[in-house]
């Protein structure tokens, strides 16, 4: 395998249910807090059992974003701006390096904005055509949209990349940009993912009889990863976008430097559409240690996809012990957000390196027993474990047997 260059981490932004900049991330995370809530809006929808969500806190300023670029953004494009523009200003990059050939978008998304795609449907339904429908309706749309309209607002000419994986989307995202770097593509890349609440998309997996419904009175008390009475998920929003550059580049320049890509692995089950699969879990595990060229006992820490389904959470814990058996500290940050889909695996990596930094790990909210049946692991519970690490590993998977793992470490 191509050794290649080496790329790090200078910059990150996001948008979440428990925080929009990384200081108010990293206290909602210490404190626990949740992000869940109820959804009472949701009660007009036929037929559906979840009643909860994680949903970005507060209004989202979307005016600062140029309006001439707002226009063809839907709610998931102006997640996945605000979140690139904190990012790309913490990196310092100047814009002359931004809008250059040198620097290029890989940025994810389940799909485009659900409510644009639905608000162009009904339109078309119910007036039997397509009068009256704006030309900027199927840009909010469109499966790119997030990393097309992140790569004209601002104006990078490098490699454009749109990872549509489900719940890998973000991860992908981030692991792409770190490969066109590393092999040469390009010198800066702007990572990430997004996602934007829709009751459809708690429809999606209420009809696989995958979200959590026992809580819908409780919120704080759901989803639960790992625990014996976890009863499914529960779907959020946000964005998360980190900022990579090659390494002897960023030194130079003098850059704040927040971590380094040092493995990425993704690959696929090939044999169930929404099954997780333990085999091709421990895989990527794998793969991504080897591109790494780290072994096993060196990840001192997990971040866990975990999204409290009852087979998702078997398949991972057994892949995990697998490879990395039962002494690594692991936990699943989406007790405290629910699961933010296609941004998830942007929005875990940006709270990795930000745990890392801070010398903690925070628990696994809800986690207060773990279910007997799943393979042995160190599960942090209760109160946030301190002490201090450099390498970490954030896993993600998604339907269509997609599998991603991401290390990072200290520089």
């Amino acid at each position: 395998m191509l050794k290649g260059r080496r790329v790090v981490v200078v910059g990150m932004g996001l948008r979440s249910p428990i925080g929009d900049t990384p200081e108010d991330f990293i206290e909602a995370l210490k404190d626990g807090r949740s992000g869940v809530k109820a959804m009472p809006e949701w009660d007009q929808v036929k037929d559906l059992g979840t009643r909860v969500a994680g949903v970005c806190e507060g209004e989202i300023d979307e005016k600062i974003i140029l309006r001439r670029h707002r226009r063809s953004m839907g709610r998931i494009g102006i997640l996945s701006a605000l979140a690139a523009m904190d990012a790309v200003a913490d990196s310092g990059l100047v814009e002359d390096v931004i809008a250059s050939p040198a620097c290029g978008v890989s940025f994810g998304s389940t799909q485009g904005s659900t409510t644009a795609l639905v608000d162009f449907s009904n339109h078309m339904l119910v007036n039997g055509g397509f009068s009256g429908l704006l030309s900027s309706t199927y840009l909010k749309f469109m499966a790119h949209t997030c990393a097309a309209n992140l790569a004209v607002m601002f104006g990078a000419r490098g490699p454009e990349i749109a990872s549509c994986t489900a719940c890998t989307s973000g991860s992908q995202g981030v692991g792409f940009g770190y490969q066109a770097i590393k092999y040469g593509q390009a010198e800066v890349m702007i990572t990430g993912g997004a996602e934007e609440m829709h009751f459809s998309h708690a429809g999606i997996f209420d009809v696989m009889r995958a979200t959590s419904t026992r809580y819908n009175d409780r919120p704080h008390l759901t989803p639960r990863p790992f625990d014996a009475e976890r009863d499914g998920l529960v779907v959020g929003e946000g964005a998360g976008c980190l900022v990579l550059e090659e390494y002897e580049r960023a030194r130079k320049r003098g850059a704040r430097i927040w971590a380094e890509v040092v493995g990425y692995g993704t690959n696929c089950n090939g044999n169930h559409l929404t099954h997780s699969d333990a085999a091709g879990i421990a895989e990527v595990i794998q793969t991504a240690l080897k591109d790494a060229a780290l072994s096993a006992d060196r990840i001192e820490y997990i971040n866990a996809h975990a999204t409290a389904t009852e087979t998702g959470d078997l398949a991972e814990a057994e892949g995990s012990w697998q490879v990395l058996g039962p002494n690594v500290p692991i936990s699943s940050l989406k007790g405290q957000m629910g699961h933010t889909l296609g941004a998830s695996g942007a929005i875990e990596s940006v709270a990795t390196i930000l745990m890392m930094t801070h010398g903690f790990v925070a628990p696994t909210r809800n986690l207060d027993k773990p279910d007997p049946e799943l393979a042995p692991l160190d599960h942090v519970i209760g109160e946030p474990r301190q002490f201090d690490f450099s390498t970490a590993m954030n896993n993600n998977f998604a339907f269509g047997g997609v599998n991603t793992s991401l290390i990072f470490t200290k520089v």
